[in-house]
């Protein structure tokens, strides 16, 4: 695999929620994950993450895996409700202790923790108040990251704050599908804003704590394609989603500003949220930007036979998404194209030359695959994304994209939030009835990429 320098950090990931298990162990308190998965209707035959992968228990194991794979990093998130059950300043140390021994084990076995401060699982009492909605919990996580750090910053020097906002603030504050489910554009917007200045403010306080950390945030990103480029409706539309998902959190960190297309179009909404000073907080310094990239995304404006898919109110125009995206498509529906991938990342780096390090926090493809006969489990369509995809992430850095480690999703086969255990990113099979490991042919294909490259 060509474009990927001796140091270069190779590793997987996942969540706490996807993977832990152990739900009512040890102290841990209610999220709202665990409260959305108990609402009827709401997650795929009724499942939840109360059991997952039992990692809580089977790390030791799941870490000798990441050794066998060759990793040389893990991106993991720490359950927020396991360190602080309420939300609040009253401590859980069972959960303290649980990512002590978490992070001592990989780093004796020579893997760097990353851990995502963030990752979902929001504890229900701050929820109860209005969660991400509520401008309080921006400095209950502060709170949360300058614990975290003081527990855990001896050993650990690269963080994440929070992952994917945008999913957070639009599919679980504004269209409902992910936990809280709540369905209210203002809602949706405070929170987008709050997720901004949550990261500002933890990532201030966590280095007031320790001045050697490097601080970043993992982003979903993607490349919007119009189906008709010189359609001035689509163009307007396709801005619009850009600055939604790729620029809101990006220019907040870099400028202390929002895209001003979005500030315009939510002007009123926004200026009850926004209050005086919030935009001069927004700017701090932010050392990785972590990308989680999956598809590239297509839009087109619907026929009469479609039903549109956004909100009325959200966008100015209803609009067909993936309506004219190519075959093939993953288990999930979504398009195969790694060449997105080497797009996105020499435009962050044509449109921000200020960011130096890019990760790419998640990248991987759902399919079925289940163990053969001889108990191997023969994924050759998610050894071909993986493979595309690094040959993607190669070019762009040849062409001088800072990017300096990637993250495999998942390290394992988990809990897909609203799809329950329908959807398997893993590159290990977990048989979640006897929760047996197996290493796919795609792990093995993603061993041998990085020996190879560490050879190079």
């Amino acid at each position: 695999m060509e474009g990927f320098p001796k140091d270069f950090n190779w590793g997987v990931a996942t969540s706490s929620y996807q993977i832990e298990g152990a739900a009512f162990e040890d102290g841990r308190g209610e999220s709202i994950w665990d409260r959305f998965c108990a609402t009827p209707g709401k997650v795929a035959n009724s499942e939840d993450g109360s059991a997952a992968c039992d990692h809580y228990h089977r790390y030791p194991e799941d870490i000798q895996i990441m050794k066998q794979l060759g990793v040389s990093t893990y991106r993991f998130s720490i359950a927020w409700p396991r360190l602080f059950p309420m939300g609040n300043d009253v401590r859980e140390e069972r959960g303290f202790d649980f990512y002590n021994r978490l992070i001592n084990e990989l780093l004796a076995n020579g893997i760097k923790p990353l851990p995502t401060l963030y990752h979902w699982d929001l504890p229900q009492p701050l929820q109860d108040k209005g969660g991400w909605a509520n401008r309080e919990t921006v400095e209950a996580f502060k709170k949360y990251s300058v614990a975290a750090v003081e527990a855990f910053g001896d050993r650990v020097h690269e963080w994440l704050t929070l992952n994917e906002p945008w999913c957070v603030t639009w599919l679980g504050y504004m269209n409902g599908v992910h936990a809280p489910g709540v369905k209210n554009l203002d809602h949706a917007l405070a929170a987008a804003h709050h997720t901004a200045l949550a990261h500002a403010e933890a990532t201030r306080a966590m280095r007031e704590v320790r001045d050697d950390l490097k601080i970043g945030l993992a982003l979903n990103m993607t490349n919007y394609r119009l189906e008709d480029e010189s359609d001035p409706e689509l163009s307007e539309l396709g801005d619009l989603m850009d600055a939604q998902l790729n620029r809101w959190w990006i220019d907040a960190f870099l400028n202390g500003t929002y895209p001003q297309s979005l500030m315009d179009f939510h002007e009123e909404r926004l200026a009850t949220i926004i209050q005086p000073g919030d935009l001069d907080k927004l700017k701090v310094q932010t050392d990785i930007l972590g990308v989680n990239y999956y598809s590239d995304a297509f839009l087109g404006l619907p026929r009469p036979e479609d039903k549109p898919l956004i909100e009325e109110g959200l966008f100015p125009f209803p609009h067909r998404s993936n309506g004219s995206a190519p075959e093939p498509h993953t288990d999930m529906g979504w398009p195969v194209t790694p060449d997105g991938l080497e797009d996105l990342l020499l435009r962050i780096a044509r449109d921000w030359p200020e960011i130096t390090n890019i990760a790419i926090t998640e990248n991987g493809a759902a399919y079925d695959e289940e163990p053969n006969e001889d108990g191997v489990v023969e994924d050759a369509r998610r050894v071909d994304y993986l493979e595309s995809h690094l040959a993607a992430a190669g070019r762009a850095i040849q062409k001088g994209a800072p990017l300096k480690s990637y993250y495999a999703w998942s390290l394992m086969d988990n809990f897909e939030w609203a799809e329950g255990y329908n959807k398997r990113f893993g590159l290990v099979h977990v048989n979640f009835k006897t929760l047996k490991r197996t290493i796919k042919n795609s792990g093995k294909a993603y061993s041998k990429i990085i020996e190879a490259s560490r050879k190079a």
